[in-house]
């Protein structure tokens, strides 16, 4: 005797539990059949049971899911969400490969959309994956796929510690005569990652100028020219504002000027062999 499987969890937020019901109250509909392929695609068809099913029972709605599916299905969670894009469900399935554990936001949280650039307020208890963590900020993934990134000082939204933030200089150290070097400015930039690719902006090659001056105080004015991966890249002004925050905080600099620039446009010839290695590139 075939050993019978258990009934997998799943559950329906209450958007989608409405959506269904709406869709079976007309009486036409005989069955809602969940199919989840080999490749965690989810797709929902509406008919009749066939033998062999397992029926779930959650929030009031019958799924009927073939034995495969039904392998792949427990823990899964259903929403139905509306946006700019449109509206349509949403599934969140534990049983993905490399699936990684959405985080409840404990606040609500300005977010930047990526790569469009556009600000987004996420509410809390707003279910976010983290895809990156480097250089203070996070690139997560919103409903619908959409990626975002939340600035390191909202860090504590994710449930993790903020980064140590370095206390304005009340007054510029001027840097010693021939002692300030390049080198640190060009380190401090190597921790201003770009939000999709976990590379940071020098060995991506987006730093096109980087060069001090010194002023007549003794300080140092730095002046960089950067770049985008693609022109009118909506990040532009983030890392603008981040690679300004940063270089601002070395001492001996009392003024930082951030340039972002399009000539010329940017390609994969100027990424350190470091970066091509990261990437698989070499």
């Amino acid at each position: 005797m075939a050993a019978k499987l258990p009934i997998p969890g799943i559950h329906l937020s209450d958007s989608a539990r409405r959506v269904l019901l709406d869709a079976l109250a007309d009486g036409h509909v005989r069955g809602v059949r969940l199919k989840i392929d080999e490749h965690f695609a989810h797709e929902f068809f509406f008919e009749r049971g066939a033998e062999g099913d397992i029926t779930v029972e959650t929030d009031g709605i019958k799924l009927l899911l073939d034995p495969a599916s039904a392998g792949r299905a427990d823990g899964l969670s259903i929403d139905f969400e509306y946006d700019l894009r449109g509206a349509g469900f949403h599934f969140d399935n534990p049983n993905k490969p490399g699936y990684l554990q959405p985080i409840a936001l404990t606040r609500d949280c300005a977010v930047t959309l990526i790569p469009g650039g556009e600000r987004l307020q996420l509410g809390r208890g707003e279910h976010v994956v983290v895809t990156q963590a480097l250089g203070g900020s996070f690139t997560v993934q919103i409903s619908r796929g959409r990626l975002a990134r939340i600035a390191a000082s909202d860090a504590d939204a994710l449930g993790q510690d903020a980064p140590q933030q370095a206390q304005p200089q009340a007054s510029v150290q001027p840097a010693v005569s021939g002692a300030f070097d390049i080198q640190q400015v060009l380190d401090v930039l190597r921790t201003v990652y770009d939000p999709e690719i976990p590379v940071n902006v020098v060995d991506l090659g987006l730093i096109y100028q980087c060069q001090t001056r010194s002023l007549a105080d003794g300080s140092q004015r730095v002046e960089i020219k950067m770049s985008m991966t693609a022109p009118g890249c909506g990040m532009g002004d983030v890392l603008k504002e981040e690679a300004h925050a940063k270089v601002q905080t070395i001492p001996g600099v009392s003024e930082v000027e951030v340039e972002i620039v399009w000539e010329p446009p940017w390609d994969q010839s100027r990424m350190s062999d470091a970066a091509r290695l990261q990437l698989g590139l070499l």
